[in-house]
């Protein structure tokens, strides 16, 4: 009896300290500042807007449209572009795929 009232007891102390552990983390998370951003001016094309914008993590993708083709600027809090992905303009009527090409159906 007297080992079963010892278990209880121990598992009764656990669970106050897993939940003091618990309370801290979340206090400490929320307390954390938020990250602030600088402002940015894009040098893009005359016509150029945003269509969207998407939280990476610590990073923005931007989806630019006009101007030129649809690209995606990456953009650091800091308000530095670290990276562009955009596509290549083709002629009309550019290559055709062959069977060779990976991904032809």
């Amino acid at each position: 009896m007297r080992a079963l009232q010892a278990l209880v007891i121990v598992m009764g102390v656990l669970i106050v300290a897993g939940m003091a552990t618990i309370a801290i983390t979340l206090v400490r998370r929320g307390a954390a500042p938020p990250v602030a951003m600088t402002a940015l001016t894009l040098a893009e094309p005359a016509g150029t807007h945003i269509a969207a914008i998407s939280p990476m993590g610590a990073r923005l993708a931007v989806l630019l449209q006009g101007g030129g083709p649809d690209r995606i600027m990456i953009v650091d809090t800091d308000g530095q572009v670290v990276g562009r992905l955009g596509l290549k303009e083709e002629k009309a009527g550019g290559t055709k795929p062959s069977p060779q090409t990976p991904g032809f159906h």
